[in-house]
């Protein structure tokens, strides 16, 4: 049935209608549609070639030099070496043991290492080089660069590691770098990414420990591209890291190297402290240990040896060793006793031998006493008795308060581990610690540096600079840092009377100087370079009455554990005091035959700035000196003596 014109106009018009829809609603997708694309293309154009770019492309961090160590003088004391490694890419490799027996016909491989090279070949992805021997020659390294067709996937790398020239002369100071272990990232809260590449080296223990993020530096970076595996395929750029820190020292290397030499293998040690602004000189502990094995990774055996010696050769002494001071601790009773107003330096005290306190015999080192003594001689020939009654007139408080002007029971703040804070004991201290009432015999033991008293090698020395020079010395380890002079701020004045000071200052002069005096023997004769000391022995065992009754043992009959420390103290020159010295030998016996020799020759070994002449010893010594000068240069070749700068 045909349609009338109307209704053919009419569906006409529909469908105009609907193909308007239609291609209005294409034109709509079609649009939207090209806004995305110009969305994602142009717009999102830089997010998504980022995110393409990071798929491709890896960054990897390049580990810096780390900074250098030298003396107050310029000279190196640890510093970074070539280090040269064979690296194995298992993936490259293909039949690895094919490979390392090759290897092995080339170059010495070490069993233990391999088996660990081995055990992390295994752990790791395949396209990760593994370090197979470390530490080889520029010969093994050329003879496996000349063979490297026949090595697939083995590589000779170049790193840097730690060397320390000078070894074990310094080992107590530096400390010692090596591999992050997992323990030392357990310690870390937020750890270096630098710390997560392996065997990357950081400091042990030591300045290297306490130093270690100035020393470390900045990574570097560089970008590689990656294929789908995350195998390296070309380095695409690099930027360098920034090199650590160079630190310079106040130590002296050539005042240290023949400290070191002059103690040789006897457990002892030494500080030496600059009397004007507080540079430590020396800090020297023997015996030692040389660092670089650690650095390389020590032998189990080698260490149980260190660890097993009774001279304990890997603890630094100097700060962290602690012993009774002995008499050297009567210059601070003095002090206090003075400062008090409770005695008259020119007042005599009569010493029997002993003093009776409470049906308790305190003994003198002399049996037969001293008889009448005043400040002068009491410190000149160290009567105990004297210092007893000192003691008892002046009372714990005061002698304890003086001491901690004196730096002893503090911690000194130096960048080197486990330093010791001492101790000095108080009232307060014991009723907190050991829950017990101060009694007066521990007053009367105080006084002589024994009971509870205890105090470090560079604790005396700080405390023999701050008598010498009368102003708050504080010791400082680090000269300059990248060339950049660290501040000194001026020593304050310790606010003591002159007179008083002097008194002391005077007494301990008489120690060396004085026919009388404990250390008389290992006087200076050159008048220049005079010093002030004071002797020391420690107890480290109980004299029972029956022993003292039938005769004191004498020390070189007992078990050396057995023995008395042998201490000793001094500044020099007398009359404008430039260098303080403290020597501690332990279980030497007495100060003045143990410790005064030491401490005088390195006195003179300071003060001349290399060997002195015999002149400066008395003239029974010369020969013997001579005979030991010779000794020490062909125990220590080519360890030049530089000229301290005394200005």
């Amino acid at each position: 049935m045909r349609k009338s014109p109307a209704e053919l106009g009419a569906s006409h018009a529909r469908l105009s209608r609907r193909a308007l829809l239609l291609g209005g609603a294409q034109v709509a997708v079609a649009g939207v549609l090209g806004l995305r694309m110009r969305y994602l293309q142009v717009d999102q154009a830089e997010q998504f070639r980022m995110l393409a770019e990071e798929n491709r492309i890896n960054i990897r961090l390049i580990p810096p030099a780390r900074g250098e160590i030298f003396d107050r003088n310029g000279v190196v004391l640890a510093r970074n070496e070539p280090s040269y490694r064979i690296t194995m890419v298992r993936e490259d490799a293909g039949d690895v043991d094919a490979v390392i027996a090759r290897l092995a016909r080339l170059i010495e491989l070490d069993p233990a290492e391999l088996e660990r090279a081995m055990t992390e070949m295994h752990r790791s992805a395949p396209f990760l080089p593994v370090t197979i021997a470390d530490r080889v020659t520029w010969k093994e390294m050329s003879r496996v660069a000349v063979n490297a067709p026949a090595l697939p996937g083995v590589t000779p790398e170049v790193g840097l590691s730690r060397y320390y020239p000078l070894r074990g002369d310094f080992a107590h100071v530096l400390g010692y770098v090596g591999p992050v272990s997992d323990y030392d990232l357990s310690r870390i809260e937020d750890p270096d990414q630098l710390l997560r590449i392996p065997r990357f080296q950081i400091g042990k223990v030591g300045l290297e420990a306490k130093l270690e993020e100035q020393l470390r530096g900045k990574a570097g970076t560089k970008r590689v591209e990656v294929n789908a595996v995350g195998r390296v395929m070309r380095e695409l750029d690099r930027r360098e890291g920034q090199q650590g820190d160079d630190m310079q020292l106040t130590i002296d290397q050539a005042l240290q190297s023949y400290t070191q030499a002059r103690l040789g293998e006897q457990s002892a040690s030494v500080a030496v402290v600059d009397c004007r602004n507080g540079d430590v000189l020396t800090l020297a502990s023997s015996p030692s240990f040389d660092p670089n094995n650690f650095v390389e990774g020590i032998s189990v055996d080698d260490y149980r040896a260190l660890t097993e010696n009774q001279f304990r050769p890997l603890a630094a002494k100097s700060v962290q060793g602690t012993y009774p001071p002995g008499s050297t601790f009567k210059m601070v009773v003095a002090l206090a006793a003075l400062q008090e107003g409770s005695i008259d330096p020119d007042e005599t005290v009569f010493c029997p031998g002993y003093l009776e306190i409470a049906n308790r015999r305190f003994h003198c080192w002399k049996r037969s006493g001293h008889g009448h003594v005043a400040l002068g001689a009491a410190l000149r020939e160290s009567c105990d008795v004297y210092f007893y009654d000192l003691a008892m007139k002046t009372g714990i408080d005061k002698i304890s308060a003086m001491a901690e002007r004196f730096g002893l029971g503090l911690r000194s703040d130096l960048p080197l581990s486990g330093i010791a804070h001492g101790l000095n004991p108080s009232r307060v201290w014991k009723e907190t610690v050991r829950g017990e009432p101060w009694v007066i015999g521990d007053t009367v033991n105080t006084s002589i540096g024994q009971g509870y008293v205890q105090t470090s090698p560079l604790q005396l020395a700080v405390m023999t600079a701050r008598l010498a020079s009368g102003k708050d010395i504080e010791p400082r380890l680090v000269k300059s840092i990248n060339g950049i002079e660290t501040p000194i701020p001026e020593p304050a004045s310790m606010g003591f009377d002159p007179d008083q000071l002097r008194r002391v200052q005077s007494g301990m002069f008489e120690v060396s100087n004085h026919r009388r005096g404990t250390a008389y023997g290992s006087r200076i004769i050159e008048d220049a370079f005079r010093m002030a000391g004071k002797t020391g022995t420690s107890q480290v065992r109980n004299i029972t009455a029956a022993e003292r009754a039938s005769g004191v043992i004498r020390n070189e009959d007992l078990p050396w554990n057995r023995r008395d420390h042998a201490l000793f103290v001094n500044f020099a020159p007398f009359e404008a005091p430039e260098i303080a010295v403290a020597v501690v030998v332990e279980h030497g016996g007495g100060g003045s035959t143990a410790a005064a020799p030491i401490a005088r020759d390195v006195t003179l070994q300071a003060l001349y700035g290399g060997p002195p002449p015999l002149m400066a010893y008395p003239a029974k010594d010369r020969e013997r000196i001579r005979v030991q000068q010779e000794a020490l240069e062909r125990l220590a070749p080519g360890r030049e003596i530089t000229r301290r700068n005394r200005a």
